[in-house]
């Protein structure tokens, strides 16, 4: 190799390293001064008396004021960073997904064929119920665990479809779903078209709480993509399904109660909402296989009542309403009141 060509990849050579040393540089007066404004912050708060010697309080509120600063949150990522200025008051019960009561929601196609196993109780449901679905979570660390402002967290979803009209019955529960899951959820440093965007995984279990011939469950790995500017977010959820062995009993406590559930519930969710003002909010969900064609589409829309009373609207269509009607297809409305918001 000629002597010039060994100079030209020598200079090059040492301008790279100086780059990427002037970037490592960069790096770390950005981590010392982001370091640096949270101590200041925390000596404000000691300074003022209004501290009360709960260190990691005080660290998480600091952390989120300056994580708040450095960049453009829209509504969503608004309400993350709100509740985690929150989330370690031990007083404080922080939301997961939104929470309501529906005290009439009527459908058109009800599902009693589930139900014919027990003497006069199909025969007695209404076709009108109420129902309600309360989300919360729990953070399971103080600090950042990989990313700054990641977290890792337990979250509970408990839906519940109660027939508060059928008196001939004695106004059962008909179905309860619960939903524990575990998921990580970390910002990504990308901003397209000027938004935020961030990736969620986790593992959930969902099941009907039943037992033999009225039980429904499965498990899954979640996988989210988020993307959220101004006034609305969008996330994409694909889902891989934990198999189960075969049943060699209906009856049988043990083994897949639900094998085809995918046909029907598919293999991923995509969530959008959207916030016409601060009273005013729309929510879809649709889900899809699209082997076999099936789906569903929800949707929610939330409006001013009285106070901090809020009014909502759900309309379902579709698979899956609950776990119990996984394989039946019907369409639902429900009127009642939003205990918590997307944002």
């Amino acid at each position: 190799m000629k002597l010039p060509a060994l100079l030209s990849i020598f200079t090059f050579t040492i301008f790279t390293s100086q780059v990427h040393a002037l970037e490592t540089i960069e790096d770390q007066y950005e981590e010392f001064n982001y370091l640096k404004k949270i101590e200041e912050c925390i000596d404000d708060i000691v300074n003022s008396g209004l501290y009360d010697g709960s260190q990691d309080k005080v660290n998480q509120y600091c952390k989120v004021k300056i994580i708040k600063k450095d960049f453009n949150p829209g509504r969503y990522a608004k309400r993350i960073l709100e509740e985690k200025m929150t989330e370690l008051n031990p007083f404080v019960i922080t939301p997961h997904k939104p929470s309501y009561i529906l005290p009439i929601v009527i459908s058109d196609n009800f599902n009693s064929k589930e139900y014919e196993y027990f003497d006069g109780y199909a025969e007695g449901m209404k076709e009108v119920e109420a129902k309600y679905q309360l989300s919360f979570k729990i953070p399971l660390n103080t600090g950042d665990i990989f990313i700054r402002g990641d977290g890792a967290y337990f979250a509970m979803t408990i839906q519940a479809w109660w027939q508060l009209y059928s008196s001939q019955i004695s106004k059962p529960f008909r179905e309860t779903n619960y939903q524990p899951e575990l998921f990580y959820r970390a910002p990504l440093p990308w901003n397209p078209f000027g938004g935020n965007t961030g990736f969620m995984l986790a593992f959930e279990h969902q099941s009907n709480g039943q037992t033999q011939i009225l039980s429904r469950s499965w498990n899954r790995i979640i996988g989210s993509l988020i993307y959220e500017k101004g006034d609305y977010m969008f996330m994409l959820k694909p889902w891989h399904r934990i198999r189960e062995s075969d049943k060699t009993d209906p009856l049988s406590p043990k083994g897949d109660d639900n094998p085809d559930i995918e046909d029907y519930m598919g293999n991923y969710e995509l969530y959008g909402a959207y916030a016409y003002n601060d009273n005013n909010k729309l929510s879809v969900l649709i889900r899809k296989n699209w082997r076999t064609g099936n789906g569903a589409i929800e949707l929610n829309y939330t409006y001013p009542l009285y106070g901090k009373l809020i009014g909502t609207i759900q309309y379902f269509s579709g698979y899956g309403e609950s776990m119990i009607d996984y394989n039946h297809k019907q369409q639902k409305l429900g009127l009642g009141i939003a205990l918590t918001e997307i944002f």
